[in-house]
């Protein structure tokens, strides 16, 4: 078996959360007593405290760290003071009536402190002081209450900020209730906040949304009208739905719908269908720019940021660019306008171009998916169970021909596991080895921990990668590289009868011959964030 992948993992943007005011405490100290018993007294001494040299040291880094924290305390009061004041008044955040200023950049809020009976403020009480960052807000509403059955006005509360905020690998909405009865105080900020919000320019306005209601357990429906396009209405997005009806659809509705009024283009569904939609939207900018897919080209970039909904049996795309498999992440990044760059593969065969791609299997993971696909009937899960135990039933190997294109300081690129966004890709190679022990290799794809580690795999950091099944004679010279030494290696590797098949991000490709895959740096842009590897990551290869 061999395979071309890319592998990554996210880290999402630090959110400013709530800043705690430093609490110092101060230790109460008894003065000596004495106790008459009668007795002449004696005279004592105070009793002396001893400190041992590591107490010592603890003193001073408790000392330190708090002279740290005072300084940075000091610093952002300083940078508040000198920020741009817009707005200043009073609601009650939680109940609690606060002095709120809207600044150029955050919203803070200060509960304000009851007098002492004497009329004057407590003195030495520290203030409680909160913000939000301005850039993590994403919707405003006027809060009013209505009676049943009411669709318009309604007795004013005050306003509602929505929040974007991060928790674990998690994006969610979260609402910020700024209680004020005054019609014309809330309308005024209500006006500030909106045309804040108009600012950030990078947010989509205008989404085409592809849903496939076959995706999973037919469940994108479900997710998208649930859990996503509430989200959509309330950030003040408008969409344009297509639900597909069949295999390719969303592909032909790209070659010909505008989507020059498009702020992206977002699909819910697996792997299979994200490959779809991406490759229209890669094709749709060939065919824009007038380039001959029957030939070699530099294919141009897409023209618009592509979103991932995850909603199907295999997310392994979105999972790179989110971290996670969760649809109202992937919502929140789209909402925010969230974007990384991605490397995407193109797949051809005697210079005609196949298709693209960001991760392929050939051999078991090709015959896997292709006997999945026959038994389509059958729930997900058991499908995939099935589909496995039996192609590993009917193990065969085959004799290919592998010839890949090194990066060209391959020293430097060993020490960096493969990003989405370097232009290289990763090869695995796996030669013909016992039942036993592919199975072994195959329960490791779970996690990144030895995954490779056995003396039949073999790991290439690459910029193109060919293979040929050596029953086919000759190759076609469609290489973009001349007089390119490549690396040629026989590699006995576990591959299909008769057609030879190809497992490209869950989608199933026929070749009947060799196949060149390129990579091509950042052609698309996906809603998400930039990903780096990390060693704490668990990104999963599925082979179906």
């Amino acid at each position: 078996m061999s395979e071309t992948s890319r592998r990554s993992a996210t880290v999402l943007n630090a959110w400013s959360g709530t800043l705690e005011d430093l609490q110092q405490q101060a230790q109460p100290v008894s003065p000596d007593s004495t106790v008459n018993t009668g007795k002449k007294k004696k005279k004592t001494k105070p009793p002396q405290r001893s400190v041992s040299v590591p107490q010592l040291f603890a003193l001073e880094n408790v000392a330190d760290s708090e002279a740290e924290e005072r300084r940075t305390r000091e610093k952002l009061h300083t940078e508040r003071d000198t920020e741009e004041s817009i707005l200043r008044g009073i609601f009650k955040i939680e109940k609690k009536s606060c002095d709120v200023e809207l600044r150029a950049s955050r919203l803070v809020w200060t509960p304000i402190q009851p007098e002492t009976p004497t009329g004057t403020s407590k003195a030495g009480m520290l203030l409680n002081e909160e913000y939000v960052e301005l850039k993590e807000i994403f919707a405003v509403k006027l809060k009013r209450r209505r009676s049943v059955g009411q669709q318009k006005g309604g007795t004013l509360l005050g306003i509602t900020l929505f929040q974007c905020v991060k928790k674990g690998k998690k994006l969610k909405d979260h609402a910020i209730h700024l209680s004020n009865m005054s019609e014309d105080h809330c309308e005024v900020w209500f006006r500030h906040f909106k045309d804040i919000l108009n600012g950030f320019r990078d947010r989509p306005k205008f989404l085409k949304v592809f849903v496939n209601p076959n995706s999973h357990r037919k469940e994108a429906n479900q997710i998208y009208s649930e859990q996503i396009a509430p989200l959509f209405k309330l950030a003040g997005i408008n969409t344009a739905i297509t639900i597909t009806e069949y295999k390719g659809h969303a592909l032909s509705a790209l070659k010909e719908c505008d989507l020059k009024e498009f702020d992206g283009v977002i699909c819910v569904g697996g792997d299979g269908f994200a490959n779809e939609v991406a490759n229209g939207l890669l094709l749709r900018a060939q065919m824009d720019a007038g380039r001959d897919t029957d030939s070699i080209f530099t294919p141009v970039r897409a023209p618009l940021p592509f979103g991932i909904i995850p909603a199907g049996s295999t997310d392994i795309v979105a999972y790179s660019v989110q971290g996670i498999r969760h649809p109202v992440t992937a919502a929140m990044h789209i909402i925010m306008g969230h974007y990384q760059s991605v490397d995407v593969c193109t797949f051809s065969s005697h210079s005609r171009l196949l298709r693209f791609g960001f991760s392929a299997m050939f051999g078991f993971g090709g015959r896997t998916l292709a006997l999945a696909e026959k038994h389509r009937w059958m729930p997900s899960s058991q499908r995939r169970e099935f589909a496995v135990i039996k192609t590993l039933a009917n193990l065969k190997p085959e004799e290919c021909e592998l010839i890949f294109l090194p990066l060209k300081n391959p020293k430097q690129e060993a020490q960096k596991t493969t990003r989405l966004d370097n232009g290289s890709m990763s090869l695995i190679a796996v030669r013909n080895t016992s039942r036993a022990d592919f199975i072994k290799h195959l329960k490791r794809y779970g996690s990144l921990k030895n995954q490779f580690s056995f003396p039949f795999v073999e790991i290439y950091t690459v910029q193109e990668v060919k293979l040929k099944p050596l029953s086919t004679s000759g190759w076609a010279d469609d290489s973009s590289e001349e007089n390119v030494k490549f690396d040629s290696k026989h590699t006995p590797t576990i591959s299909s009868e008769k057609n030879y098949l190809w497992n490209i991000d869950g989608d199933l490709m026929e070749a009947s011959s060799e196949v060149n895959i390129r990579v091509h740096p950042r052609l698309i842009t996906l809603f998400g964030v930039t990903t780096e590897e990390s060693d704490d990551s668990t990104v999963k290869c599925s082979c179906i």
